[in-house]
């Protein structure tokens, strides 16, 4: 038996600790912050308000779902989920579009849209639902030491299918012309890290994980998901510490041997680093046991970082939908600026989730949950001023949807959160908050390892190595390193 620690509890972390506690090892879970989670972390407020701090979009369902099978249970033994209807909503500078949970209906509304885009549609999905099964079945669960791993006659005969040389602004062009379906079919790929013109169309197998199976909401929020990966982590042994700073990892001999926390050293036989990889790598090992040089991480393409207002108002807002999608304005100018200009937006588009429209729990009675997201390049400077000019021109923008008024008035409670933040809390590089973009350069293995080359016993799980950024990948990350590191 190893006594193994896990630097981190977001959802990479969780997974990687009750899979190796599930192996028969005593596992550790040191989180820095007062609460599990990571990015997946809540907050109440002390006026009622329960706010998810980060991920808001269930997707993906089945891979969630497996990893409470691997452990003989569900996710109704913890939470309930709820399918959204419409799945969510997109505010074009000339009208609205709402996606329903029904695939017939959104067949409909796609051959409304544009004549001949119902059949495009079918097309479109049979592709990617062949995408999704290779890919998020054989492809996303190899540890990419090397590309022999790859070598199998079903990813062979699939190579060509998986359209991983093709990318997939020109990929989504070949089936629709209409832009406000290009967009529709172009924005699940935003926050995998870089502009669709950069992204193997492989990831249309995203297109087939939202909206053909569903886009859900567990009933409670976000951070249930969280809640029950510990229980299910605690009933296979493993022990949690909270506000538990790692300073350093102890290396002897090509090993590590401890970790210092809060100061104090303990002994273990494997570590497995859910933190951030450029934080652990250079703040908490010597710099002869690093994969990577400082210059190797200027170089990468990172996702995004982004503005985030978490807002409770003391009234109902009409005419919001669960999840809405503000696409008045050129996504590819947005795009350009977060990963090729590098600067605060000219003309933004924004994200709002309003969880308080599907769960009573989340605010006050007759009060609103609301959080504001746009997506910023990393590395901005990030002051109070430029964040309220943009919260204000968001709350402009959401008043003419909702065809209301005054909303600033009606404010019960208010904070922002963005790339000083991300960097505070998660030590992230840059401020990033989705982890490392999946372009072609950096697939599988060109992603940073996941097992230190140096350090013998030392692993890396999480949104800066494989599969990739999203909860999903984040848990199958954790399953790959405990996998290795239980070997």
């Amino acid at each position: 038996m190893k006594k193994i620690a896990v630097i981190g509890s977001g959802f990479s972390g969780l997974s990687a600790a009750a899979y190796s506690a599930q192996r028969g090892h005593e596992v550790h879970v040191f989180e820095k912050n007062s609460s599990l989670g990571g990015r997946a972390r809540k907050f109440t407020t002390d006026n009622g308000y329960v706010f998810d701090m980060g991920p808001s979009w269930y997707w993906m369902p089945d891979i969630i779902e497996n990893f409470f099978i691997d452990f003989n249970q569900k996710t109704s033994d913890f939470y309930e989920l709820i399918p959204l209807n419409p799945q969510f909503e997109m505010v074009f500078s000339d009208g609205t579009m709402k996606i329903p949970h029904d695939y017939s209906e959104m067949r409909r509304l796609f051959e409304d849209t544009e004549a001949g885009a119902g059949r495009k549609l079918d097309e479109f999905m049979s592709d990617a639902k062949y995408k999704y099964e290779v890919g998020m079945q054989d492809f996303v669960n190899k540890p990419c030491h090397s590309w022999f791993e790859f070598v199998s006659p079903k990813i062979a005969r699939s190579a060509l299918k998986l359209d991983l040389l093709s990318n997939f602004h020109t990929f989504v062009r070949k089936y629709f012309k209409d832009p406000k379906l290009i967009m529709l079919m172009e924005f699940p790929v935003i926050f995998l890290g870089a502009a669709p013109k950069d992204i193997p169309a492989l990831y249309s197998l995203m297109n087939y994980g939202g909206y053909k199976l569903g886009t859900w909401y567990p009933m409670g929020g976000f951070s249930k998901i969280i809640d029950a990966m510990a229980e299910v982590a605690k009933n296979q042994g493993v022990h949690f510490h909270l506000n538990s700073t790692i300073n350093s990892i102890q290396i002897n001999q090509n090993k590590a041997t401890a970790i210092s926390v809060n100061g104090e050293d303990i002994e273990f036989d494997t570590v497995i680093a859910s933190s951030d990889y450029h934080h652990t790598e250079n703040s908490l090992l010597p710099e002869k046991y690093r994969n990577y040089s400082e210059d190797y991480w200027k170089k990468r393409t990172f996702a995004p970082s982004c503005l985030i207002y978490y807002l409770g108002f003391k009234e109902k807002i009409p005419n919001l939908k669960h999840h809405t999608l503000f696409f008045e304005n050129d996504l590819d100018l947005h795009t350009t600026e977060i990963y090729d200009d590098k600067k605060w937006p000219t003309k933004p588009l924004f994200y709002v989730c309003c969880p308080s429209k599907t769960d009573s729990n989340v605010a006050p009675e007759n009060c609103e949950n609301i959080f504001l997201l746009m997506p910023v390049a990393t590395g901005l400077e990030d002051t109070e001023e430029v964040r309220e000019k943009y919260f204000n021109e968001m709350i402009t923008r959401l008043e003419k949807h909702t065809e209301t008024t005054n909303l600033k008035s009606k404010l019960d409670y208010k904070k922002s959160y963005c790339i000083k933040d991300f960097k505070e809390d998660y030590n992230a590089y840059g401020g990033n908050a989705y982890g490392l973009a999946n372009t072609l350069s950096q697939t599988a293995v060109l992603k940073p390892s996941l097992k230190n080359k140096k350090v013998n016993n030392l692993f890396y799980t999480g949104q800066l190595t494989v599969p990739g950024p999203g909860v999903p990948p984040s848990i199958i990350s954790g399953k790959i390193a405990a996998h290795e590191a239980t070997k």
